[in-house]
């Protein structure tokens, strides 16, 4: 009697699939355009300069919103789009895959870089030849360059970390969702909201975020209870220190005093940290999507393993 053939296709199930390495410098460029959406939405023309030398006709492109009052908008647009990518780069296999990893975010860095330094250039040839201009854009190029390393962290952490790790990439990305959202639906520049219910549900998206990022993670080791810790504790704090940022920086009469500035966006952050109104909501909202996606993700294990 013969022996049966043997076949191949169940080993060929049980093989990993991998994907094209192409796939992940096109993903991390669209995850930096995507991120970018709520500037280039409005047009991306540069925003209005105290310092211009003169005013433009129509202000040139810009792929940032370089102003003073639009730091937390930089904050977001490029710390989004980072962890779009580190996301899309764990959905790719960038934790086995170190060439993967290293062409997602050289995509993603060398895009966020340029996008500074096309946008410092424009920035500093509109403006008046004046020691005040030369600090201006070197400052905000600068805070810029920062968030981009902040970013390429948080792709790092979300693309390649185990879970704990990656938990912390996720918790910043998140916790700068609310202000990106809020650009999309009142575009930097426009006039005020009017669709506050939109605005309104804003606010809770960075909570319920951290929260579901929470219950993915689970809770099961001292690494994931200490990363979903540093996650709530990262969906309390980044609002408060968005908010005194952008106070200090955004505030005319204190330009000149740097210290003076420092001790105003400190105080607000301290302000804004501390009070119950402000603090407790998004504190409380991570925690109970935390408690209920962890119940329905024991629920879930516990049917699977009676299938079983």
């Amino acid at each position: 009697m013969s022996a049966e053939p043997v076949t191949s296709a169940p080993v060929d199930r049980m093989l990993p699939r991998t994907h094209p390495l192409w796939l992940f410098p096109v993903t991390g460029a669209t995850a930096v355009l995507v991120g970018l959406l709520p500037w280039l939405l409005t047009g991306a023309r540069m925003p209005i300069q105290n310092l211009w030398a003169f005013t433009p006709t129509v202000p040139p492109i810009v792929l940032l919103p370089f102003s003073q009052y639009s730091v937390g908008l930089i904050l977001s647009v490029i710390v989004v789009g980072a962890a779009l990518a580190g996301i899309a780069g764990r959905a790719l296999g960038a934790r086995s895959r170190r060439s993967g990893t290293a062409l997602l975010l050289a995509a993603v860095g060398l895009l966020q870089l340029a996008a500074v330094a096309q946008t410092a250039v424009t920035v500093a040839d509109t403006l008046q030849e004046r020691t005040e201009s030369t600090i201006y854009v070197v400052g905000l190029s600068l805070g810029c360059v920062l968030t981009v390393a902040l970013g390429l962290a948080v792709t790092t952490l979300i693309a390649t970390a185990p879970r704990a790790g990656a938990l912390l990439g996720l918790a910043v990305g998140s916790a700068v969702t609310s202000g990106w959202l809020s650009s999309i639906i009142v575009p930097f520049g426009s006039s005020p909201a009017t669709l506050p219910a939109a605005m309104w549900l804003a606010q809770w998206v960075p909570p319920v975020l951290v929260g579901a990022a929470i219950a993915w993670t689970g809770v099961d080791t001292a690494g994931r209870i200490i990363a979903a810790i540093a996650a709530v504790v990262a969906v309390w704090m980044t609002p408060a220190f968005i908010t005194g940022l952008t106070n200090a920086v955004g505030s005319r009469v204190l330009a000149e005093s740097p210290a003076d500035m420092l001790d105003y966006g400190l105080g607000v952050f301290r302000m804004a940290l501390f009070e119950p109104a402000l603090a407790l909501p998004p504190i409380l909202t991570a925690i109970v999507v935390a408690a209920i996606g962890l119940a329905v993700r024991a629920l879930l294990g516990r049917r699977r393993a009676a299938i079983a």
